[in-house]
């Protein structure tokens, strides 16, 4: 039988990706966000719903989160309400899913062990939080793909969408820093894989870095997306800027990913943009572009 599943922050970027994917394979799956209806909304103490969603399912996606990329991050992490929303959401899902007992997944990221950044403080107490109730934290590693708020969009939408408002785009940053890029699809099937091996995983991992492990330059990605810009026959130039990454600043940061003997990626990075890209070339008009 097909497990039941909850996914909280189920109309994020990861969230919105994985409810589809699972559906796909046949799961039972709940969906649980701000986005439906404030009935949702887990910044709420002893919210009903919520209790009674946590309670009916055999396994919890905690992806909730209020983030968004680099440049959402720059701009809001060191908010009061940004701050306080996730500390809310935290206390309120934690609290339920001890109290149930049930198997989870912590949505945390490669940037918990920054200590600079507000963001990453409050990845690594989820984390910690996490471990004391026997749940698995997963540290996502710039996981990209169609997104719908591009209010909270990443730097692989942002270059796309910029491109079709602009000939010229002036980068954030001087595009030198690197990235390891993850494609929604492929994360999904790593989530699937890892509520589905949740046992033998948790022997040995309280966290698993969800990663490819292939470094590149934000000035690289750009020049995918150029040419795929030439390839429907629009001139996009990107240009870099003076100023250096200050979001993501810890060249010593790396994944120690521990499901490889259970899962690898599938996708290129140039096959995954083209992807967004051929999504977004499609239903520009939708998004205002």
């Amino acid at each position: 039988m097909r497990k039941k599943i909850l996914i909280l922050g189920s109309a994020g970027q990861i969230g919105s990706h994985l409810k589809n994917f699972l559906r796909k394979k046949k799961y039972k799956v709940s969906e649980f966000d701000i986005e439906n209806t404030a009935n949702q909304d887990l910044r709420k103490i002893k919210n009903k719903e919520l209790i009674k969603a946590i309670k009916k399912n055999d396994f919890v996606y905690f992806l909730a989160f209020d983030v968004g990329g680099s440049r959402y991050l720059k701009k809001y992490e060191k908010n009061y309400n940004f701050l306080m929303n996730n500390q809310l959401i935290m206390v309120n899902v934690f609290s339920l899913l001890k109290n149930y007992k049930k198997k989870f997944i912590f949505a945390s990221s490669q940037m918990s062990n920054m200590h600079f950044s507000n963001y990453g403080v409050l990845k690594k107490i989820g984390e910690s939080l996490t471990e004391s109730i026997n749940g698995i934290s997963v540290r996502f590693w710039n996981v990209y793909g169609i997104e719908h708020d591009l209010q909270k969009s990443h730097v692989i939408t942002d270059l796309i969408l910029k491109g079709f408002n602009n000939g010229t785009i002036k980068l954030l940053t001087n595009g030198e820093e690197s990235r390891e890029f993850l494609y929604a699809e492929d994360c999904c099937k790593a989530l699937e894989v890892i509520m589905e091996k949740y046992n033998q995983l948790l022997k040995n991992n309280k966290q698993i870095d969800l990663t490819t492990h292939k470094l590149t330059k934000i000035i690289q990605v750009a020049k995918i997306i150029e040419k795929k810009f030439e390839s429907i026959g629009r001139k996009v130039k990107f240009v870099p800027s003076a100023s250096c990454d200050s979001v993501q600043l810890n060249k010593k940061n790396k994944g120690k990913s521990s499901i490889r003997n259970y899962w690898k990626p599938k996708f290129t990075l140039e096959a995954g943009i083209s992807e967004v890209f051929d999504f977004y070339n499609q239903n520009y008009k939708k998004f205002n572009l």
